[in-house]
């Protein structure tokens, strides 16, 4: 039995999200299955917002995957998203709700 390869890597850190966002792209085409992690270091009053992943072939062209999740609503709070299935590159775009911000630590679990 082989041992499965993963690797998790830090895509976004102290990073403030308003309005409309998109992650750093990650080169993510050797894995087969991917969870972006979000954890919530500081929320601004009455946040709300979600984010979707993407994915690309050549890390410059997106297109949405079809995961759509919640973005936590309070300090310290870990929400997820898991992907199969997809290109060689991911990233998570999403929106805001008008005057919030949230400063994420996003995190990227890729496995073999």
């Amino acid at each position: 039995m082989a041992l499965r390869r993963s690797y998790t890597a830090t895509v976004e850190r102290n990073v403030i999200w308003q309005g409309e966002f998109a992650s750093e792209p990650y080169e993510s085409a050797w894995a087969s299955e991917a969870i972006f992690f979000v954890r919530a270091l500081d929320v601004s009053p009455d946040f709300s917002g979600i984010a979707r992943v993407q994915i690309s072939a050549d890390g410059i062209h997106w297109a949405d995957e079809g995961t759509v999740f919640d973005l936590p609503t309070t300090v310290d709070a870990v929400t997820f998203g898991r992907v199969t299935h997809f290109g060689g590159w991911l990233r998570l775009r999403g929106s805001l709700k008008d005057g919030t911000s949230i400063t994420v630590l996003v995190s990227l679990a890729l496995k073999e």
